[in-house]
């Protein structure tokens, strides 16, 4: 267990040693951990290390999770989202990662108003245009933005991805940088709310890179748990 808070200081480090290097301030980086498949126990350790976020792929899992879990925490869902698993899932997360349609949208609107509640929300991005991967065109993020805004029940924050998978981070530090120009558009044109402040992008291989690129919001797995339950590593 003590390994995890090890992981979490070195990451910790990083953020800061990558910051000073472009001139950022590391308390803009907010880190999520990713606790796919990994038990209670782990997950209640990196809390005990000062992690106050945590991110889950699949609403099954989250629900189980945060009825165990006996510490205050921001819940992320980071997975893809199904628009007949919402209502499980909109009074248990304080962000949704994976907004990819608008029929998914005006579903998050019809719980959140049900629940009286505004859900905050990124859209994803499939910056790689790649088939196995959900999320809409970088070049349509601004359109799909200014609908949003006809859904008083959602609050958009930012924009969010997932870089393709490649052996060399630097691969994808151009597709990094065309986020970051597209999220600054977002935010000079004020399409939504002022509190357009998240571009959640970077997870275990690539974070660095996406930190040098803008990153608000990266999500580690493997880097702060190491190899999960079943066996493979997470993102």
């Amino acid at each position: 267990m003590l390994v995890i808070t090890e992981n979490i200081n070195q990451i910790q480090n990083e953020i800061s040693r990558l910051c000073k290097k472009v001139n950022r301030d590391p308390s803009e980086i907010t880190l999520v951990a990713v606790t796919k498949t990994i038990e209670i126990e782990r997950i209640q350790r990196a809390w005990h290390s000062g992690i106050r976020h945590f991110g889950e792929n699949r609403v099954q899992e989250l629900r189980a999770k945060q009825d165990d879990f006996k510490h205050e925490a921001n819940w992320h869902m980071i997975g893809h989202l199904q628009r007949n698993k919402v209502k499980y899932i909109i009074e248990k997360v304080s962000l949704i990662h994976s907004l990819d349609s608008y029929k998914l949208a005006k579903e998050i609107q019809k719980q959140a108003r049900k629940h009286d509640k505004n859900m905050d929300v990124l859209i994803e991005i499939n910056i790689g245009n790649e088939p196995s991967k959900f999320g809409i065109p970088l070049n349509e993020a601004i359109t799909f933005a200014k609908n949003l805004e006809e859904l008083p029940n959602i609050r958009l924050r930012g924009l969010m991805t997932v870089a393709p998978n490649v052996q060399d981070p630097e691969q994808v530090r151009p597709m990094m940088r065309e986020m970051n120009r597209v999220y600054k558009e977002l935010k000079q044109a004020k399409i939504g709310t002022d509190r357009l402040d998240v571009l959640s992008m970077g997870m275990s291989n690539d974070y660095k890179v996406a930190i040098e690129e803008g990153s608000t919001m990266i999500r580690l797995g493997s880097s702060i748990f190491g190899y999960r339950e079943k066996g493979g590593k997470d993102v």
